[in-house]
């Protein structure tokens, strides 16, 4: 089958093009080569590569030509840049969301939505999400996300588009751009910088290797229903301060570098999916946590080639904006 992954070069997303260049897929990337969007994430996969913007209707036909199928990793992700800013997340999420709708309506190709658990909202404790809770995001990110999957459950209905949704829970793994708490703590930890913990680092989250999260979605690619949405959850949730206090002890970093800094406005204390839909499927996660933040922290100590030249430049900019003043404040 020819599929169409946009958002391909991406860290979820170029670990989707490795899973499907090793089932022996034809695989075609659209990635518009953002901050994130890195070529060296795909290096040594067999791939089309096209370069371009998933609200371009042009670059979207052109990279599409032919495909059986597209499943759309393409999005701004990081909340606290959509607190920042969150213009560019309404264009990619909502936006781009719509014109690749519109080509998949013309087209007649299957199409699969990459969600977010955080169109939820927070959750006591207890809790899990199932798929037809309403929708409650917290962060012009999650906002973004919610939009999207609405218009894709709107084009089912309307035009009869073949697509379904999944949502996933927070995923770590390699090739992850350094601003999302596990490499951001984990190449901070190895630099010897600071780690900052926001508020009292009590946040719970449900933790998902990518590899885990790249097999949930292809099954919902291969046996998914139309206008279904399936959560995407590893079942582990753990507190931030936990996953901080692990790092550290693969890093063998000095537990004073841990830095409690002014939470960010709005953050959710606790995220968790219920997964059962997908796991009827006959999905499950096969990675641990333990096991797999061992590796993940591995491959960044081996591929400070890869993560260096990333900490610097804008990257950095964002880093000084973003935690500057919190640190001097503490």
């Amino acid at each position: 089958m020819r599929i169409l992954v946009t958002g391909g070069a991406g860290f979820i997303g170029s670990h989707f093009v490795r899973h499907l260049a090793a089932a022996g897929e034809d695989v075609v990337v659209l990635d518009k080569l953002t901050y994130s969007g890195n070529p060296a994430n795909l290096e040594g996969v067999a791939h089309e590569f096209h370069a371009g913007d998933i609200a371009d209707p042009d670059a979207v036909a052109r990279a599409g030509k032919g495909a059986e199928a597209i499943v759309n990793f393409a999005a701004e992700t990081h909340v606290d840049r959509s607190i920042l800013a969150a213009g560019e997340f309404i264009t990619t999420d909502v936006m781009g969301t719509h014109v690749l709708l519109e080509w998949a309506r013309e087209s007649g190709a299957r199409f699969v939505h990459v969600s977010t658990d955080e169109v939820y909202g927070d959750l006591p404790p207890g809790v899990s999400s199932r798929e037809d809770d309403p929708l409650r995001p917290s962060s012009p990110y999650a906002a973004s996300k919610a939009g999207g999957d609405l218009q894709v459950l709107a084009y089912v209905r309307t035009y009869g588009v073949n697509a379904s949704i999944t949502r996933g829970s927070n995923t770590y793994g390699t090739h992850q751009y350094p601003e999302k708490m596990i490499p951001l703590f984990v190449t901070n930890a190895l630099e010897g910088e600071p780690l900052p913990v926001y508020g009292d680092g009590r946040q719970t989250r449900d933790w998902l290797h990518a590899e885990d999260h790249c097999a949930g979605i292809e099954t919902v690619l291969r046996e998914g229903a139309p206008g279904e949405v399936y959560n995407v959850g590893g079942g582990e949730e753990l507190e931030n301060l936990e996953v901080t206090r692990r790092i550290l002890e693969l890093t063998g970093a000095d537990p004073g570098l841990v830095r409690h800094v002014d939470d960010r406005p709005g953050h959710d204390r606790r995220y968790s999916l219920d997964s059962s839909k997908l796991a009827g499927l006959g999905w499950k996660p096969t990675r641990g946590f333990e096991e797999g933040l061992a590796e993940t922290v591995a491959w960044y100590r081996d591929r400070r080639d890869w993560w260096e030249p990333i900490k610097s430049g804008e990257y950095r900019a964002y880093y000084a904006e973003q935690y500057e003043a919190r640190l001097k404040s503490t």
